[in-house]
């Protein structure tokens, strides 16, 4: 006798005389088909957090800053992953990429409420952090070593509000590999750490403004910041 096999459900023979129904283990996190039958999953190398986006319990979710994402993050946007072409359809934003089946899909922080329909507006938009690194935005900003101009790239990443009396903190990775902190009242830089170890306990701290672009002069180090990396936008 031939037996059709159910989804989800595959059939056990006992003693070769009857057929019992045997429940298959699920595949474990957000999963979906895109048509083509093969299962898409939200993996771990895209760092996923929350409990779904734009809702709890819906299929996408935000992803944080790991090596597979760390091209597609904007400090503009939000960056979601979706399991399957239709969840990230329904989000109404732009596709950027597609990894491990995982549809990209960036949000502009003005349309952070893609989705959700009908959802009445509100004057601010939560500041989200990485829950691994801590930072609200990433970027790369201009920056020069050892008395260059700031024609090189340097990884920053913000952490607004940082302090408790509302201090911003900009954490910069060198062109060496070793970091520097810089602080800011606002969008006002206050000064930056210091360590006797690699002689910068001595560095003069001072800034000029040109528009709304700030150059920080540290010594022979100099770091170009946009005011948008510290308030967002």
């Amino acid at each position: 006798m031939n037996a059709r096999r159910a989804p989800g459900w595959t059939f056990c023979v006992i003693s070769g005389l009857a057929l019992v129904a045997c429940a298959e283990a699920a595949p474990e996190g957000p999963i979906a088909t895109d048509g083509s039958g093969e299962v898409a999953v939200i993996p771990e190398t895209l760092a996923p957090f929350g409990d779904g986006y734009p809702n709890a319990g819906d299929a996408c979710r935000q992803l944080g800053e790991s090596a597979a994402t760390s091209n597609y993050l904007d400090d503009s946007a939000l960056l979601v992953g979706c399991p399957d072409q239709a969840s990230a359809g329904a989000l109404s934003a732009p596709v950027i990429a597609t990894i491990d089946g995982v549809r990209l899909v960036s949000i502009p922080m003005g349309d952070a409420n893609a989705g959700m329909g009908d959802v009445p507006m509100v004057e601010e938009m939560p500041d989200f952090a990485d829950p691994v690194t801590g930072y609200n935005a990433t970027t790369q900003i201009p920056c020069g070593i050892e008395g260059a101009a700031p024609t090189s790239s340097c990884f920053a990443g913000v952490k607004r509000r940082w302090g408790e009396d509302g201090t911003n903190l900009v954490e910069v990775t060198k062109p060496d590999g070793f970091p520097r902190a810089l602080y800011f009242k606002g969008t006002e830089p206050s000064g930056a750490d210091s360590a006797q170890a690699d002689g910068s306990a001595g560095y003069e701290f001072s800034y000029t403004r040109d528009g709304d672009m700030v150059t920080i002069t540290y010594g022979p180090e100099t770091y170009v910041v946009a005011d948008a990396l510290l308030v967002g936008g």
